[in-house]
């Protein structure tokens, strides 16, 4: 009877042991079926839709001047005084600077005075010629008269030749006056000339704004010896600035001049600047491989600087409507662009497809790489994936995923 009892015992014991064991099984089971290696790889899921692509192109750029002035003196001197600073407004003509004459002004007063004489020696050449013309005229007279009285045999050939040799005389000082006179009157001008030269020269030296514009450098302060060329200032038009961009030649298919863009600079990082594609460079740069172009503003906005960083984004003409899946849902098998493709069954099935536009927002247009295998509007295709995904694997499509490869929200 008592062995019977204890047999009873033991047997309740292995009864529970069991039951623990099976419920322990059943637990190791249950998770990894729900998150173990058996589990399904949580995915979230596009729908496939009907649309258009906006495609933009994106590049970093930096504010240049379209319009740009280096002043300075066109023969080596010394800046004598500078009458504006940086950040000065100018207009056209206006005085900037005054390199140092030097002796000019004495080498000027010195060709007024050689002016002056040479135009005396002119004046008196001039009457040399009137005195000389008027003893001319009246050698011929007399010679005139002359040879009527030997005609008349009243005088004889004697005389006659002597007035003879009397106009000759006098058309030979008529000459020589008017040779005087030639040789005063281009000695005048010469030294003319050389006035007007040095005049220039002086001219020169007072450095004007050949434009409306703003001062941005001063390159030379007084007592500063520049070269011919060298600039003492440089001036900028404030309304012909423009961005200098840089854009993979990647993306530059489509770029066009007259194209809309937005400008967000480096000082401004909130706010977007309307401007326009004003010149596209024929010249690319071969070592970062990017096309250069020349982006200007709508408007200058207030505050910005020469020289400061800009990001561009020029707007492309729309595509034509077709089908439409965000970037991410695009994957790559073998090489080949493709999505995987949610059946009736839930189990994926990849479909290639080829690429078409892509626009900044992650929105890319596909086209059906295969008919066999067609992409429809309306499929449901993964987007993102806790794991790589392959044909025929277990999914849980879920609204979001994060870190870790847990869920958030509910499952569908």
């Amino acid at each position: 009877m008592k062995h019977t009892q204890q047999g009873r015992v033991a047997w309740g014991r292995r009864l529970a042991l069991g039951v623990v064991a099976l419920a322990v099984i059943g637990g190791i089971a249950f998770v990894m079926v729900r998150s173990g290696p058996l589990a399904p790889t949580k995915v979230t899921v596009v729908q496939v839709r009907q649309g258009t692509v906006q495609p933009a192109v994106f590049g970093m750029g930096t504010v240049e001047a379209r319009r740009s002035w280096m002043v300075g003196p066109t023969v080596a001197s010394r800046v004598l005084r500078v009458v504006v600073d940086v950040g000065d407004v100018v207009q056209a003509g206006q005085l900037l600077a005054e390199m140092d004459p030097v002796d000019l002004d004495q080498r000027l007063a010195a060709l007024d005075a050689s002016l002056a004489r040479a135009r005396s020696a002119q004046v008196a050449a001039q009457a040399q010629v009137q005195d000389a013309t008027a003893r001319q005229q009246l050698s011929a007279g007399n010679l005139h008269r002359n040879e009527d009285l030997a005609r008349q045999q009243f005088i004889s050939s004697g005389a006659l030749e002597g007035r003879q040799q009397e106009l000759a005389s006098a058309n030979a000082a008529l000459q020589a006056a008017q040779a005087n006179a030639s040789a005063a009157a281009q000695d005048a001008q010469r030294l003319g000339a050389e006035r007007a030269g040095l005049v220039q020269q002086r001219g020169s030296l007072s450095l004007r704004a050949p434009a409306a514009g703003v001062v941005t450098t001063r390159e030379a302060e007084p007592g500063t010896t520049v070269v011919a060329g060298q600039a003492v200032l440089r001036l900028v038009d404030p309304a012909s600035l423009w961005i200098k961009t840089r854009i993979d030649q990647g993306r530059a298919a489509g770029l066009a001049v007259g194209q809309p863009a937005q400008v967000v600079l480096r000082s401004q990082p909130g706010q977007a600047h309307a401007a326009t594609v004003a010149r596209l460079e024929l010249l690319a740069d071969t070592v970062t491989e990017e096309r250069l172009a020349q982006v200007a503003f709508a408007a200058p906005p207030p505050g910005v600087s020469v020289g400061e960083l800009a990001e561009v984004t020029v707007q492309l003409p729309a595509t034509p409507k077709g089908l439409v899946l965000p970037n991410a849902a695009v994957q790559r098998n073998g090489g080949q662009a493709g999505v995987w493709r949610l059946g009736g069954d839930g189990k994926p099935a990849w479909v290639p497809v080829t690429l078409g536009a892509s626009g900044l927002d992650g929105a890319v247009q596909v086209h059906r790489a295969d008919e066999r295998a067609a992409l429809a509007e309306g499929d449901r295709v993964v987007q993102h994936s806790q794991k790589p995904v392959h044909a025929g694997m277990r999914l849980q499509v879920v609204e979001a995923l994060v870190p870790g490869g847990s869920e958030t929200g509910a499952e569908k």
